[in-house]
């Protein structure tokens, strides 16, 4: 309760350059916890449905979520499917970069909260010692509080906003990777997928 109390107070200290800077911490944080569940939920997969060994193993991909990334990039490479090695290629390569925007979305406002909260943190230190030097008067310090209650504004806003920058930096810099991994492993997916098909042609004797 005391911590809480100590942050508020720090918060009010800040003054009103606060209100943007919290604006953009709950952003952060909405978006830091949605793409959490996104991945978790749609990027997942076990580790035998990158390699296609049986047929079992693709119906696991019928256990995944519907709009889950491996059963979305599974859709052109399905055995009773008559197109054409050339047009599922297409259509592969459409889905990926169907799910690279859907994977990534929101992740353009983290990278930018990373570069605008140290910037909003330095307006508040700005404004802070403005203040302060304000009260210094032709004969000397006028009001020794107010000057103290400015620097204190200044340093609170650069802490904040540096908390919040640091927060999203690492934020994003996690789910750039994670996205990343997922690409390469839907081209190994798919990759897997087109060499089967190959072969039952070849095994045929289709070209």
């Amino acid at each position: 309760m005391q911590e809480w109390t100590g942050f508020i107070a720090a918060m009010r200290t800040g003054g009103w350059i606060m209100y943007p800077l919290s604006v953009l911490g709950v952003l952060a944080l909405t978006i830091i916890i949605e793409r959490a569940y996104v991945f978790a939920r749609f990027a997942s997969a076990p580790a035998r449905v990158l390699q296609p060994t049986s047929s079992a193993d693709d119906n696991r991909l019928d256990r995944l979520a519907p709009h889950h990334a491996f059963r979305r990039m599974a859709a052109p490479w399905l055995s009773e499917s008559d197109s054409p090695l050339w047009l599922r290629e297409a259509s592969a390569q459409s889905i990926a970069s169907q799910i690279e925007r859907d994977m990534g979305r929101g992740l353009w406002l983290l990278e930018t909260i990373v570069t605008a909260a140290p910037l909003l943190g330095l307006l508040g230190t700005i404004v802070g010692m403005m203040k302060s030097f304000q009260l210094f008067g032709g004969n000397g310090l006028v009001d020794p509080g107010g000057v103290t209650g400015g620097v204190a504004q200044s340093l609170v806003a650069t802490a904040i906003g540096l908390i919040v920058a640091v927060f999203a930096l690492f934020a994003f810099n996690y789910f750039s990777r994670r996205l990343e991994r997922l690409m390469d492993e839907l081209e190994l997916f798919a990759n897997a997928r087109l060499s089967a098909l190959r072969l039952q042609q070849e095994a045929r004797g289709e070209r």
